[in-house]
């Protein structure tokens, strides 16, 4: 007897329909699992066996052999063990299940017969309503997460029986309600604010430019300034999600495994601090079978790089890419992946490797070696796509001992939306471009345009400290963004003045 059972396999970040066909007929009692599959499917049939007869199930006394197609890809993961199980359990009973024709079935089995979560049910089921399906079976753990998905029914279980006999129609399970865009604004929690942030005027401005265009940031200070602290800080002035984009980013942690049946969507931007001993897979992404690195994880967030000098260079040159196009592409013997990694870099540093050069309080104790080999480990090009650069210096003990209350992030964010409306305005009527540090050579041109007094400031800044062509740009869009925070729709002297203050340190620091 012939039965079809449909599953999915995750590829990249989406997931790809598997078509499981377990056929039994006349031959030596065995299981043959055939398509690719990897160790753990092939180690399935010891798990689902066990797990069938513990459930109070039979499974075929004769020859079976389960095929995954297509065959062409490789099936990884215990997230076909329900599948094989209904299936063998179907063939055993020769029974016919039409309720298996609109249904897409993934998870794994413990020896038991109960079924425990899996990776990627979000987008298995993005992939099983794509393919005209009506409903999902998957475990209850992973029932909330992939509930997100609109136009079908997503349906969770606990154990093999309540499987079967829901197929069957001998029980009935009602789904899972979904609403994606209510648990959103339920989701929106802030843990952090900007409140909490004493003195540091001066970079809390340049972290408002920061975020109102999308615009990369690197903090230069000594130990203790709060580097660490205003980088937490910044996803809580960043303009809530949109429901694309959560669900998008909530794909990428759902593949990763970084969901729970509590917290089953992404609702609030991410923050990622990977720490510097990180490989250059650890942060791009890969593995024999690629999957997504921390530039990944943090789309539509921030990804946030402390002591950045201490990260082996290898590792922050794999960041060039995902920098400038807003995606990476990881290829290796198993296939090429493209994963999203459009998020806002946000890293710091001390100013040498004892933190106190230049401090007007402490003693600096590197030798002039130490410092130029310290600050070397950042490349230039690096560098260059780092669009503002802002020296964070100790907090003075006047601002620690302050009462008076620091501007909330409510206030902020506030600012930094209607600066964001403006750019979605200028950019209406492109494709991909969201926000100024997203500008191509032609949108620079056209909306970037300049007075002869900020050309002739630019020029000398140009001149005098030696920029690159890379940060000529970066000026440019920089000065955009904080146009659009003085609802300017002229780039005027003073605008370009403070964005070339935004690279000055650069210079000051690195020649």
């Amino acid at each position: 007897m012939l039965t079809r059972v449909f599953s999915a396999a995750i590829q990249g970040v989406d997931a790809l329909e598997v078509e499981i066909e377990v056929n039994t007929g006349a031959g030596e009692p065995k299981i043959i699992v055939v398509g690719l599959p990897d160790t753990a499917v092939k180690e399935s049939k010891d798990r689902v066996t066990t797990a069938i007869a513990n459930s109070g199930f039979k499974w075929p006394r004769e020859r079976t052999t389960i095929n995954l197609a297509p065959a062409d890809i490789k099936k990884e993961g215990p997230s076909f063990d329900l599948p094989i199980a209904i299936g063998m359990v179907a063939a055993a009973r020769r029974e016919e299940i039409p309720r298996l024709e609109r249904c897409l079935v993934v998870g794994e089995l413990a020896l038991t017969g109960e079924i425990r979560p899996v990776k990627g049910a979000l987008p298995i089921a993005i992939e099983a309503r794509e393919r005209g399906k009506k409903a999902v079976l998957l475990p209850a753990a992973n029932a909330p997460e992939a509930a997100i998905v609109e136009g079908i029914d997503v349906y969770g279980v606990k154990n093999l029986r309540e499987a079967y006999e829901f197929l069957i129609r001998k029980t009935e399970l009602a789904p899972v309600p979904g609403n994606a865009a209510a648990r959103l604004a339920a989701g929106r929690t802030e843990e952090v604010d900007f409140s909490e942030v004493k003195g540091q005027f001066q970079v809390k401005r340049a972290i408002e430019v920061a975020v109102a265009g999308n615009h990369n940031i690197l903090f230069i200070g000594p130990p203790g300034s709060g580097k660490s602290m205003l980088a937490k800080r910044m996803a809580s002035i960043i303009p809530p999600m949109s429901l694309e984009e959560a669900v998008e980013t909530t794909k990428i942690h759902s593949i990763c495994g970084l969901l729970s049946e509590k917290s089953a969507f992404v609702a609030n931007r991410p923050f990622r601090s990977p720490h510097h001993t990180i490989s250059d897979i650890g942060l791009l992404g890969g593995s024999a079978n690629p999957t997504p690195g921390e530039v990944s994880i943090a789309h539509n967030g921030v990804l946030f790089l402390d002591e950045l000098p201490e990260f082996k260079r290898s590792t922050l040159e794999v960041m060039r890419q995902p920098l400038e196009d807003g995606y990476v592409v990881v290829t290796r013997a198993a296939g090429t992946m493209t994963f999203p990694s459009d998020f806002m870099l946000v890293a710091a540093m001390n100013p040498c490797p004892c933190g106190y050069f230049g401090d007007p309080a402490r003693e600096c104790r590197c030798s002039p070696g130490q410092v130029e080999r310290y600050r070397s480990r950042i490349s230039g090009p690096l560098l260059d796509r780092i669009d503002i650069h802002v020296e964070a210096p100790a907090v003075h003990y006047r601002d620690l001992s302050s009462n008076e209350s620091a501007e909330p992030s409510s206030a902020i964010r506030e600012r930094v939306i209607l600066a964001r409306e403006r750019q979605k305005a200028r950019f209406a009527s492109g494709k991909k471009t969201t926000c100024n540090a997203r500008m191509g050579n032609s949108q620079i041109k056209k909306f970037c345009a300049l007075d002869s007094t900020g050309q002739e400031m630019l020029r000398h800044a140009m001149e005098d400290l030696q920029l690159s062509a890379r940060a000529y740009d970066r000026i440019l869009k920089v000065a955009r963004t904080i146009a659009d925070l003085a609802d300017a729709e002229q780039i005027g002297s003073e605008h370009i003045g403070e964005a070339i203050q935004y690279r000055t340190l650069d210079r000051r620091l690195w020649v």
